[in-house]
């Protein structure tokens, strides 16, 4: 099977050779902390560690120009709105058709990463403007909606377009919206202020043929989930959580194969003796496979503390286990 193939088969529940293998997406410093530690100066990851072929189709969802702050009045937001013209040249790569040429007949799995979540599409990427963000929650919340359905409205715009000439296999949804212990807005206010707004999107991706759209969060979104599974997302890609806050086995129980999964090992196991990673992989990894719906990968990005050996353990041991 090609690596586009065996994705569709294992987000449909179908007939696999064995289940997709992402990459972490290994960055340049831990590489060069790897070659410290006996990886040849040449060496290629993929030559020692089996990956599937992926890739992310990358479009500019933001206001062109960009904004100077965020939208905190309502002319703001009619500035907002004037910079958010789908019509923009720019928003797609310089070579789009050639690109998007290319992409017919593929054999790579294809990512559309589609939006950066509520804090982030209301530009408070610092705390001081989290904070100033969570008081228009409640002093201005239709502001707050108003710029999240104007980002909407833009995305699926581009996203007509976009499918119109390309078929793209997963659509991601970013969102940063948790601490340790729980999201910084509830699940109502996150339905009314964020999830409503993402309608005319998902209706566009599902006309287009976007068969999985993932929702990627981070840290603890637990108590977040029964509304995003309500709105639509049928896959959860959840990242760098708090041990035990996202356990899939209990996701699993909870949401059934029909929310399919990609992640799930503790990127903290790999700190771990070869033979703990072993255990904890085998106590995870079977149950999930064996009711389909799920991509195995470690639940975040491999920091340089991660030793070489470690990794290489722990992609061994997915290989094994997905045999």
């Amino acid at each position: 099977m090609t690596s586009r193939e065996r994705f569709a088969a294992a987000m449909a529940e179908g007939t696999l050779d064995r289940p997709p293998l992402f990459d972490e997406g290994i960055r340049d410093e831990v590489l060069a902390q790897w070659r410290e530690q006996g990886l040849a100066p040449d060496a290629d990851l993929a030559s020692l560690v089996r990956y599937d072929r992926r890739e992310r189709l990358e479009v500019d969802f933001w206001p062109r120009p960009a904004l100077e702050r965020p939208v905190e009045t309502a002319e703001d937001l009619r500035e907002l709105r004037q910079r958010l013209n789908p019509d923009d040249p720019g928003r797609l790569p310089a070579d789009w058709a050639n690109r998007a040429a290319g992409w017919r007949g593929r054999e790579q799995v294809l990512e559309l990463y589609l939006h950066s979540g509520f804090f982030l599409t209301n530009g408070a990427n610092t705390w001081d403007k989290v904070e100033r963000l969570l008081y228009r929650t409640h002093d201005d919340p239709g502001l707050v909606r108003a710029v999240m359905e104007a980002h909407a409205e833009c995305a699926a715009t581009l996203v007509q377009r976009i499918l119109a000439e390309v078929e793209i296999d997963y659509a991601t949804f970013s969102e940063p919206i948790s601490g340790p212990d729980r999201p910084l807005i509830g699940p109502a206010m996150y339905r009314r202020l964020s999830l409503a707004t993402y309608d005319p999107l998902l209706r566009a991706l599902r006309r287009g043929g976007c068969r999985t759209v993932v929702f990627q969060t981070y840290a603890n979104s637990r108590a977040l989930l029964p509304e995003v599974v309500d709105a639509g997302f049928d896959c959860l890609w959840a990242v760098e959580s708090t041990p035990g806050s996202m356990d899939y086995l209990e996701l699993r129980r909870a949401f059934g194969p029909g929310l399919r999964l990609i992640g799930g090992i503790d990127l903290d196991w790999l700190r771990l003796p070869p033979a703990e990673i072993t255990r904890r992989m085998e106590a995870l990894l079977p149950p999930l496979l064996a009711q389909g719906g799920y991509v195995p990968l470690a639940d975040g990005r491999v920091r340089p503390d991660i030793p070489l050996q470690a990794y290489l353990h722990y992609r061994a041991e997915l290989e094994r286990l997905t045999a």
